[in-house]
């Protein structure tokens, strides 16, 4: 009869500080984490980091070590009743052990401000040692009032070289020699993990059960409820179990590639289609085609990145190469009528030209000067030349008296004739850029205003 077993990430949770995988730049000699842990001392503190690379087990470890109550409370599921609960705990067991309760409050920027406020005054009182986990940005989530009261440590995803450290470390506990998986086989593993270590855990288990199962691998028994012992020299010898090495077409056929990370419209997306804009404006080919596979790869619906490429075509390129906005919405209709993976070419393709395309903002930051002039002077009225006459009184008026109709005048341009309100001089928000199109743009635009400044002198010499 099997026995049913925690997942194996949870029976490999590390049980110190130094096996703690990853996050040197905090947990390393002399960094604050691992200054705070071995004086036992803790301040509050809020991780945040994407999934599965140990904000729990932090917290943890931090109540482990000053001896403190470890509490846990879910922001996504907690209300008001359960931080009083909590309060109450912690002062019941200060008054009798004289012991400092840690609460670690998972995804904390889930907390509304009543409940971030209900924490305040026993956070600065130090009744609790609150520990937040957050996958969001917490400037934008968590109070000021809490923020001020905490130290925030960015967490990172797990590299390559912590995967390495982990899989030796893991192989060692399960008491399978270090070269079960070969090469092939823990760079997929690493990639699908994509960072994440407990994803990592979960699909070694995955693999080590169906190899198992399929005579690879010897099982282990290990009683329900055990936490497996790391060992701490991972190069002893170790039980020789396996059988053949796994290799990576037995780890495809076993499990199946998650998705990247990506949050819908979360940090993470946003951080990537920065990057993806970024990199376009840049003219930067290849780093542009890396994120939208990304932010593809990462099930971001593809309009989200269609209509940035339309936005890119306005507001980095413009008139510099009018062509780009149309290849953009030629790429959105695409995605559009297709769907993916056919429209990915397409979108390519755009992707290629847009970062590639002669680069202006004149139109953009001719349009941003004109919307704050606006803003600043409000509704200055229409020149009466520009106002259309539809009454016999607004003739009388004078509306319409001086307007010159451009295709009967040389040229087709009136020039010396304003089209902007009495008194506001022609403030010249456009500037053309020496690129693309924009140079012709540019020629044609000083020649106009050189006719305008000949109307403006008048005839001289006696000629018109």
């Amino acid at each position: 009869m099997s026995t049913l077993l925690p997942p194996l990430a949870e029976r490999l949770r590390p049980q110190r500080l130094q096996d703690v995988v990853g996050q040197q730049h905090l947990i390393g000699p002399g960094r604050p984490l691992q200054r705070a842990f071995q004086a036992g001392r803790l301040h509050s503190f809020i991780l945040w980091g994407p999934p599965g690379v140990g904000k729990t087990t932090l917290a943890r470890l931090a109540a482990q070590v000053t001896n403190s109550q470890f509490l846990v409370l879910s922001a996504v599921s907690a209300g008001i009743k359960d931080i009083r609960a909590v309060i109450e705990a912690a002062q019941a067991l200060r008054g009798a052990q004289s012991r400092g309760t840690v609460v670690f409050i998972d995804e904390i920027h889930a907390f509304s401000k009543p409940q971030q406020d209900a924490l305040l005054p026993h956070v600065e009182s130090g009744l609790l040692v609150l520990i937040g986990g957050t996958t969001e940005h917490p400037g934008l989530q968590v109070t000021n009032a809490l923020l001020s009261r905490t130290q925030v440590y960015a967490l990172e995803p797990l590299s390559t070289s912590d995967f390495a450290r982990l899989a030796e470390r893991t192989l060692a506990a399960l008491e399978l020699p270090a070269h079960t998986f070969d090469e092939q086989a823990q760079a997929l593993l690493v990639s699908y993990a994509d960072g994440d270590g407990r994803r990592y855990l979960n699909l070694v288990e995955q693999v080590v059960q169906a190899a198992q199962a399929a005579g690879l691998v010897k099982p282990q028994a290990v009683p329900a409820g055990q936490t497996l012992q790391v060992p701490h020299d991972t190069h002893s010898p170790q039980n020789t179990q396996a059988l053949a090495r796994i290799d990576a077409a037995f780890v495809q056929a076993s499990t199946s590639p998650s998705l990247r990370r990506s949050d819908g419209a979360g940090d993470q997306y946003y951080e990537q289609i920065s990057a993806f804009h970024k990199s376009v404006r840049s003219s930067q080919t290849d780093a542009a085609l890396y994120w939208m596979a990304r932010l593809l790869d990462g099930g971001v619906d593809p309009r989200q990145v269609t209509r940035r490429m339309i936005a890119i075509a306005s507001e980095d390129i413009g008139n510099a190469d009018p062509r780009a906005l149309q290849l953009a919405l030629n790429a959105a209709e695409t995605v559009d009528r297709l769907g993916l993976p056919e429209g990915e070419l397409a979108m390519a393709q755009a992707a290629v030209y847009l970062s590639l395309a002669a680069k202006s903002n004149a139109s953009y930051a001719a349009w941003k000067q004109a919307k704050a002039f606006v803003r600043e002077t409000g509704s200055l009225p229409v020149p009466l030349h520009l106002r259309n006459a539809t009454s016999k009184l607004q003739k009388q008026m004078g509306y319409g008296a001086k307007y010159r109709y451009a295709h009967d005048e040389p040229h087709a341009y009136p020039a010396g004739m304003g089209c902007l309100p009495e008194g506001v001089p022609e403030p010249g928000w456009y500037r053309p850029a020496d690129r693309g199109l924009e140079i012709k743009l540019r020629e044609k635009l000083e020649w106009l205003r050189a006719l305008d400044q000949a109307a403006m002198r008048g005839p001289q010499n006696g000629k018109g």
